[in-house]
């Protein structure tokens, strides 16, 4: 169980979240929504520690996150795999490559830096690949992939760190809507065939609806929703984007997203 307790952060004088308490079960899939601005981005690098909070806790498992360093800090960012909206991936490396690095916490340091792979960590990343349709592209420049593939890469670089929550923020902000729906996809096969948590920072209320079992809702800095998709009620998507309400309210469609398609068969180990 991932447990925040009265957790805030503030910039300056401005605060970005504001006494937040939350709780996610374990192999959930949660959509964070609200308008830009709302915190969602300051709420998931709180709980990577990408950002330390300025008041409050973050726990999982009993183990206090925000009170780590050093070696258990970095553990725990392995634990809790961060997927960004610009992909974060080195162009000039090949696929593979950038998907590796997500191996860096179970390969010592000298290894890591001369790029010394074993045969069994190659394995493991051509998996994930596969999983996601893109094997084929390993030995491609990461920049010379769509956007669409360069997620489903940074998707798989966060699946080989053997992840027990993966945080979503943002994924699929400059994406079109077909790759929009294969990103989605990928998160929610990981998401029900591995058992991994999903925490996924969403502006599309209709994306939300399809695919998250869960919705927290953020505006200002606070939470005000946090319930089933299909409870969320015209009065607060007011609350929550105010006046593109209405054109949130009538795009999203409730009907559920069955599970991602098979991509491969094979299991990362």
């Amino acid at each position: 169980m991932l447990v925040l307790e009265s957790v805030s952060r503030r910039f300056g004088g401005k605060t970005a979240v504001s006494n937040v308490d939350l709780e996610i079960a374990p192999g959930s899939f949660v959509g964070v929504i609200g308008r830009s601005g709302a915190g969602k981005s300051t709420l998931l690098r709180m709980v990577n520690r990408l950002i330390d909070p300025s008041e409050g806790r973050i726990t999982f498992e009993g183990v206090e996150v925000s009170a780590l360093q050093g070696r258990e800090l970095r553990a725990w960012r392995a634990r809790c795999a961060m997927i960004f909206q610009q992909f974060n991936l080195v162009g000039r490396l090949d696929v593979l490559t950038n998907v590796l690095t997500g191996r860096l916490n179970h390969v010592p340091t000298a290894r890591s830096l001369f790029r010394l792979w074993s045969e069994t960590d190659k394995a493991i990343g051509l998996s994930a690949l596969e999983q996601f349709d893109i094997a084929g592209l390993a030995s491609q420049r990461a920049e010379s992939l769509s956007g669409g593939q360069q997620q489903r890469v940074a998707i798989a670089r966060a699946l080989v760190q053997e992840p027990d929550i993966i945080l979503a923020d943002e994924p699929i902000a400059s994406l079109d809507p077909r790759n929009t729906r294969v990103v989605m996809d990928a998160l929610l096969r990981i998401n029900k065939h591995y058992g991994i948590t999903v925490l996924c920072n969403l502006h599309s209320l209709e994306v939300a609806r399809t695919y998250c079992d869960r919705l927290v809702g953020m505006s200002a800095g606070r939470i005000v929703f946090d319930n089933a998709p299909d409870r969320l009620t015209e009065d607060v998507a007011r609350e929550l984007y105010g006046l593109e309400a209405g054109e949130v309210m009538a795009a999203a469609r409730p009907a559920k997203a069955s599970v991602a398609p098979e991509y491969g068969s094979a299991v990362p180990a």
